[in-house]
């Protein structure tokens, strides 16, 4: 897989365009907070499993021809993980930006963390 996760672009892309915007919107007014919250939870043990099945595969099956198919899975999980959030953002309100700072503080902290577990 490529060790790129969501990056700078894609992100801007995603937040102009606004008709996902709409229709995220659409999809979390239709179903309500609870629903979605409930489906968020089968989304992230979705993602779990997928994530459980290509280790085991990848640590312990010999016999195992392409792992392709099994990180494929992952990223569609994680898809769905993610369409799940945007919906909350859009019900929220949101900002994107405001998403992506907070990411990297996030980041920045974490990394300040390992440093200092290393001295």
């Amino acid at each position: 897989m490529n060790g790129e996760f969501i990056n700078l672009d894609t992100a801007k892309k995603i937040q102009e365009d606004k008709n996902m915007d709409k229709d995220l919107l659409k999809i979390i007014q239709n179903y309500g907070i609870s629903n979605q919250l409930k489906k968020l939870s089968e989304e992230l043990y979705e993602f779990q499993e997928a994530v459980i099945e290509r280790e085991i595969h990848w640590n312990y099956d010999t016999e195992i021809q392409d792992i392709k198919p099994l990180e494929k899975h992952i990223a569609e999980e994680m898809t769905d993980i993610m369409v799940m959030l945007m919906q909350f953002k859009e019900y929220y309100h949101i900002d994107g930006k405001e998403i992506m700072k907070i990411m990297r503080e996030k980041i920045d902290r974490q990394l300040g963390r390992i440093e200092n577990e290393s001295k």
